[in-house]
This record gives structure tokens, C-alpha cells and sequence, in this order.
């Protein structure tokens, strides 16, 4: 057998349809999110951002960037929203241009809770998160350089409902843009998991202490949003033993466990699992995931073409969703099925405005 029929063989699984909940999938090559910071100052995505996910619209799905359901919840600058209409009309194009191409496409929700800062937000916007506590380290803004992050304001108890309220409204945004459905980001820092986090969530209510009760607001944001759109087409992004953004709990596996466990019965499209850090040794997440959630599972993190097939056909999960490769690579699904090289993005482009490192990145002839 040729080498090139060889090659076709071995990542075969990758080409095979799949069905996510209410999300059928012409292949199980997810585009991951990421965030690029390519909207305008009031959080409407543009002509940049139609042009970039409809060149990428041959992956079996595309999670597009972590989009914030409120102001309150905006992390940096020229990220999107999905909270007015002008955001809503803005993300129609995006997603009509990738049903356009026979593409499929979900929007990820992201409160970042404590993590942005006031020189970002419009005036007089506050910054909440569980407890009162700031996270270390700085974030970069447009009008004032790299600033601290804000010390956040401990949300009440009866402020909470009103949070998850606006991941309903969120969801229901994303339907009205045209979004196949939406995924809840319950990691790298951001509202979801500063609840779960011991470390960031000294609660002393419903949503405090016990591991249970420290999942709790993921777990009402998945249901309200459930309600909203239909469950099928509802997923969650989780990272166990992540510490990114100054997070950090006592037992990740034990949280993210019960988390898995929670979620379990209300019949979502997916977990989006990425792979445990390589500095928490003994944590397998993709092996956690499948113990504690009976629905499929998309993996994330470091795959290539012959490890991604290799992790579906072993059954780890039902789909492998690859982010850095998809940079550079608009062509990356038929990169991978022909064998290809793949180009290398470019780092000091990742977070810039405009069209360089985003949108000139060539298709192979």
C-alpha cells in the first residue's frame, strides 16, 4: 500500500461523522476557542472575524472565542460580546458566512469574573467574582498598558441568580445569531471555576465550601442555559488541575468530578476536556471525564493527526479539537487528511488588531 494511503488510513477516525447531542458533525476535527481579540471597542465582531471562522468552516465544529454574556463580565480588550443587538447582528454574519460553507458553529460563554480590569470596562462597570480576592499578575490594556487585575467585589447571595440569569439571556443570544448551540467556559480562571476553586471561593453560603456546593453556579448556569436553547445543544469546557489565571483548589480531580457528576443528568451535547497539566502528576483528565459524564467528550490539548485517530479509536473520546494548529492552518481538516505540513502561527500576532496573524495565513494550493 502507498505511503499516502497509509497516512489516509491511519487518521481515517478523524473523518468519520458524529453526533453531539442536537450537533451532528460531518467530522470530529473541532476547532477549539481561542481567544484573538479581533472585535471592535464595543464588542461587535467585523469583517476580521467573518473572514477568519469562514475560512475554517471545514472543521466538524468551530467553538468560537469566549464571549462575554454582560459588560460586567468582559476580560480584555476588542473581546466580543453577546449581549446587545449590535453584538447579536455582528455575530450573524460570522455564522452565516460558516453555514455558508457547510460548517457548524458554537459560541463559548465567558464571565471572567475577577479577571480584567477598569481601563477595559466602560465606566463605571464593576468587576465581581465569589470572594473578595484578587488574583496576582497583570492584564494588558489599550488605554493604560499592562495594569493589575482588579480586586473583585464578593457577589451576595441574592446577587447570584441574577449571573446566571445572564447566561440564559446569553444562550438565547447565541440561538438568535445563528449559533448551532453554546459551550459554558468553566475554566482558565474565569467565573465557572473561581466558584470551584477553594482557593478563590471562601463562600460561607449555598455556593461555598463543600465541593458540591462550589460547583453549584457552574451547574445552574448549564441548566438555565439547558432551558433556554435545549440541552443538546449545550456543552462545558473544563481543565482539571489547571491554575491559570491564579486559580488554584484543594483536590481539582475531586471538584471537577463532581462537576462531571452534576452535569451528567441534564442530558448536555458534550464535555469539552482538556488535557491535565504536565506538572499534576497522576491526573489523567480525559480518564476522569469518561468515569464521571456519560455523554461524548470532545479532547483538547497537544493532539497531532496520528494521536487525535489513535484517542478516538481507543475510545477516549468522540471528538479531538485542536487550537494552535488551527492558527495558521484555515485549511488544517484537509492538512490533515492529505498528510501536509502544517505552518507555524505567529506569536506576536495572537492578541493584535487587525488582519496580520489572523486572516494571512495561506491555504495550501
Amino acid at each position: 500500500m502507498e505511503r499516502a494511503s497509509l497516512a489516509a488510513l491511519a487518521v481515517a477516525p478523524l473523518f468519520e461523522p458524529v453526533q453531539l447531542g442536537e450537533l451532528r458533525l460531518a467530522n470530529r476535527i473541532v476547532m477549539a476557542p481561542m481567544t484573538r481579540n479581533r472585535a471592535d471597542a464595543d464588542g461587535v465582531p467585523g469583517d476580521l472575524m467573518v473572514e477568519h471562522y469562514a475560512a475554517r468552516a471545514a472543521a466538524g465544529l468551530i467553538v468560537a472565542e469566549g464571549c462575554w454574556p454582560s459588560v460586567t463580565g468582559q476580560a480584555y480588550c476588542r473581546q466580543p460580546g453577546i449581549e446587545t443587538a449590535a453584538q447579536v447582528a455582528g455575530w450573524r454574519r460570522v455564522t452565516d458566512a460558516v453555514h455558508a460553507r457547510g460548517g457548524r458553529i458554537v459560541l463559548q460563554l465567558m464571565h471572567a469574573g475577577r479577571i480584567g480590569s477598569r481601563h477595559i470596562k466602560p465606566a463605571g462597570v464593576e468587576t465581581v467574582a465569589p470572594s473578595a480576592v484578587q488574583a496576582a499578575g497583570e492584564i494588558y490594556t489599550d488605554s493604560a498598558g499592562m495594569q493589575p487585575f482588579d480586586l473583585p467585589r464578593a457577589l451576595e447571595t441574592d446577587e447570584v441568580a441574577a449571573v446566571v440569569e445572564e447566561f440564559r439571556r446569553a444562550a438565547s443570544n447565541a440561538i438568535e445569531a445563528g449559533f448551532d448551540g453554546v459551550e459554558l467556559h468553566c475554566t482558565s480562571g474565569y467565573l465557572p471555576m473561581q466558584f470551584m476553586c477553594s482557593g478563590t471561593n471562601t463562600r460561607t453560603d449555598q455556593y461555598g465550601g463543600s465541593a458540591a456546593n462550589r460547583v453549584r453556579f457552574a451547574v445552574e448556569c448549564l441548566q438555565t442555559m439547558a432551558d433556554a436553547v435545549g440541552a443538546g445543544r449545550v456543552g462545558f469546557r473544563i481543565n482539571p488541575g489547571n491554575t491559570y489565571n491564579d486559580t488554584r483548589d484543594a483536590d481539582s480531580a475531586a471538584t471537577h468530578a463532581e462537576l462531571l457528576r452534576q452535569a451528567n443528568p441534564l442530558g448536555l451535547a458534550y464535555a469539552h476536556v482538556m488535557r491535565a497539566p504536565a506538572d499534576v502528576p497522576g491526573l489523567d483528565a480525559f480518564a476522569l471525564a469518561r468515569a464521571n459524564f456519560d455523554g461524548p467528550l470532545i479532547l483538547n490539548d497537544g493532539f497531532d493527526a496520528p494521536s487525535a485517530a489513535a484517542a478516538l479509536e481507543s475510545g477516549a473520546g468522540e471528538a479531538v479539537s485542536f487550537a494552535r494548529h488551527f492558527i495558521a492552518n484555515p485549511d488544517l481538516v484537509a492538512r490533515l487528511r492529505d498528510g501536509l505540513d502544517l505552518a507555524r502561527f505567529d506569536r506576536r500576532t495572537l492578541y493584535t488588531a487587525g488582519a496580520a496573524g489572523y486572516n494571512d495565513y495561506p491555504a495550501v494550493a
